[in-house]
């Protein structure tokens, strides 16, 4: 079974930045798009960020700017880089690999990491 475990969640003042991880096993990770979702406190899961095999990035509207997703082919990991964090953006962050290029129904979920931004 492939598995995907996140690192690097916490607590933030508003305007602080913080770095999520995501490590894949490589059955996962080659071949398929890694990004992220994430569901705030009371409301339904909803995307952040996606990159494909082929390294396009897609983000959220609401990130506006804010975010970078990255990976490493090398280490199967991937990362998103939150900066100028919100207290809106208080949510669980999942890592999540999907077999197609639309990011629209991931195959593979994390556990979550918790993200909590303070105003």
């Amino acid at each position: 079974q492939g598995q995907l475990v996140e690192s690097g969640g916490g607590l933030v003042q508003a305007g602080g930045s913080l770095r999520l991880s995501c490590a894949a096993s490589i059955g996962i990770f080659s071949g398929n798009s890694m990004g992220w979702y994430r569901q705030p406190p009371g409301k339904q899961r909803e995307l952040v960020a996606f990159i494909t095999a082929g390294g396009n990035t897609n983000y959220a509207n609401f990130v506006a700017g804010r975010f970078t997703i990255s990976k490493d082919n090398a280490k199967s990991t991937v990362s998103l880089q939150m900066n100028s964090l919100k207290p809106e953006d208080t949510a669980v962050y999942y890592c999540a690999a999907d077999r197609g290029s639309r990011f629209v129904s991931p195959d593979y979920w994390g556990q979550g990491t918790q993200v909590t931004v303070s105003s």
